[in-house]
């Protein structure tokens, strides 16, 4: 018989964290800790944390629908797949705490280079939207960090203040020297849109995300066929969650890369389905974080070592470990542009 404690908690930014869609200043995150009878000493601890306004599951009657599904779980002894489709950072959470469980109560949830502290999985950079000032000043502080490939969050102040900052960042460094990605979280109207990404696509941009709103498919897919910025769909993904829906998305769009989001995009087992789907019609891929805590971030990073395998070429978007000021310890670091697993012991 396994048993499942749920705690909420409220994580603070060290700084606000903008998007086109508005601005974080706080988190919030409910842990799911499971423990099996037949080893009581032993727990898995998961996160489930909704982005609101975002995620398919942020919805009012959130706390009823997690306790309800908890309850679900504890009586099968296992994850309903089927049944947790619709609530993706709920099932991350399962999924987590399960594979926890599953060795032991080790942060090494799957056994990898990675996991074993042998080599690390390389990263992207992330500037938060700012005044041109403060993305400036972060872009500044990325490249003295050492990293080679920086994601620029635009779309919410003037759009040639943004494109200056990345004319200056092209003025001292090539795209050999620094790979760089935007992502307009939808701030891009269908207008305007090709208009902005031809002004973008003249310094060597490698891909752009979600220039649009989603559910503008006509728009998006036009945009994916004449873009000479490759596009790569994230919010596009959400709520997206039965398979034969995936099949006709990416059929109809045929985006250049998707971003995958665990907690978003169907938890785990969601997101192989994405990736396996995308691989199948020679689309790109890679995984991000989205702004859970340390205990997120983890299973993130374990879930894409064993996904991509050993080796991993793509920066992924795992840099998100030192946001808050109230973060949890785990055992991660970063090295350089690379994100390592420092130990292996129980948290």
């Amino acid at each position: 018989m396994i048993h499942i404690d749920i705690d909420r908690r409220t994580f603070h930014f060290k700084m606000p964290a903008g998007t086109s869609r508005g601005i974080y200043t706080t988190r919030q995150s409910y842990f799911l800790t499971i423990r099996n009878d037949a080893y009581p000493k032993v727990k898995g601890i998961g996160e489930c944390a909704p982005l609101p306004d975002l995620s398919c599951d942020a919805i009012p009657e959130y706390d009823n629908i997690l306790h309800q599904l908890c309850k679900i779980v504890e009586n099968l002894g296992k994850i309903p797949y089927e049944i947790l489709r619709p609530y993706p950072s709920i099932l991350f959470g399962l999924e987590t705490a399960f594979a926890q469980l599953k060795v032991q109560g080790r942060t090494m949830l799957f056994d990898t280079p990675f996991g074993r502290g042998e080599e690390g999985i390389r990263i992207n950079g992330l500037v938060w939207m700012g005044s041109f000032e403060e993305m400036c000043g972060r872009l500044e502080e990325k490249l003295k960090q050492g990293f080679h490939c920086v994601k620029l969050k635009i779309g919410a102040i003037d759009f040639e203040k943004e494109l200056e900052l990345i004319k200056h960042i092209r003025q001292s460094f090539d795209r050999e020297k620094i790979e760089l990605r935007v992502d307009v979280n939808g701030g891009f109207s269908p207008d305007n849109a090709m208009k902005r990404i031809e002004a973008l696509a003249k310094y060597d941009i490698h891909s752009i995300e979600q220039p649009i709103k989603q559910h503008q498919w006509t728009a998006m897919e036009h945009l994916c066929q004449v873009s000479p910025i490759p596009i790569a769909l994230d919010e596009e993904l959400i709520g997206v969650n039965v398979r034969s829906m995936k099949e006709a998305l990416l059929d109809r769009i045929q985006p250049q890369y998707i971003v995958l989001k665990p907690s978003l995009h169907g938890g785990m087992f969601g997101s192989e389905e994405w990736i396996g789907l995308a691989q199948e019609r020679g689309i790109g891929s890679w995984i991000t974080s989205a702004l859970e805590s340390n205990i997120g971030l983890n299973a993130v990073a374990h879930f894409c070592a064993k996904t991509y395998g050993p080796h991993i070429s793509m920066p992924q978007g795992l840099g998100t470990g030192q946001l808050f000021t109230d973060n949890i310890e785990m055992p991660l670091e970063i090295r350089g542009d690379e994100l390592w697993t420092v130990s292996v012991e129980n948290v």
